[in-house]
């Protein structure tokens, strides 16, 4: 596994349990307002030994539940489902943070029981993918659409999120992407971040007030939906 990072305790990004988050180097998409550039672009993070990682999760039998595996983009590693075997062996739930361009390793992880929560990213509506995600590349989106349907029928649970800024989605991309989600359970609406160390150019943050309304209209589609990031 080509890890980069852990963040040995985290109340936020596995709903419900005590965890830690795994970061994973390498993306293929290039998405601008990405705020983990070093995990994203070739060369710029470090690496730390797998040893290492299960090592630390060892001592923490007990203490934690779960291990959040996020990147970058996990399922670019080939050795994924060894690492998560080797975890679930030490009494650790799975959660898997995905863009969704994988959805042969997604399902196969599904149907093998090794994920326990997936949290997968909707970047935008179907027809400004290339735009967003900054990869011209038709196979991926038809992936990423797979990967939705995966996820609708795998009884696993799950949410969709999207990372929002007014370059990204209008009100009339969320109405799309409320169609395109239509019937599931959770959807979060994240506030994007300028953290300084970004894929692209800076982008403008909605106001709360809008993404309010973007949450609202969201509703007509989506049984819970949240704000995170305001």
């Amino acid at each position: 596994m080509n890890i980069s990072g852990i963040q040995k305790l985290t109340l936020l990004d596995f709903p419900g349990k005590l965890a830690c988050t795994v970061f994973t180097s390498g993306c293929n998409f290039r998405c601008p307002f990405c705020h983990n550039a070093a995990l994203v672009l070739p060369g710029m993070s470090d690496h730390i030994d797998e040893q290492e990682v299960l090592s630390f999760l060892k001592k923490r039998e007990g203490i934690l539940e779960g291990v959040c595996i996020t990147g970058g983009e996990p399922c670019l590693q080939p050795d994924l489902e060894a690492f998560i075997k080797k975890v679930r062996e030490l009494g650790f739930a799975i959660k898997l943070d995905t863009n969704g361009s994988f959805p042969e390793k997604l399902s196969s992880l599904l149907e093998k029981g090794l994920l326990d929560y997936v949290a997968m990213d909707i970047k935008t509506s179907k027809e400004r993918y290339p735009e967003v995600c900054g990869v011209q590349n038709e196979k991926l989106f038809e992936n990423v659409q797979k990967s939705v349907e995966i996820l609708k029928s795998s009884g696993v649970p799950h949410e969709f999120r999207t990372t929002t800024a007014r370059e990204l989605q209008t009100k009339e991309d969320f109405e799309k992407i409320g169609r395109w989600l239509s019937g599931e359970k959770r959807y979060f609406i994240q506030q994007y971040e300028a953290s300084g160390e970004l894929v692209g150019d800076e982008m403008t943050p909605y106001e709360k007030e809008e993404l309010t309304e973007f949450a609202k209209l969201m509703k007509n589609f989506v049984e819970n939906v949240e704000i995170r990031g305001i």
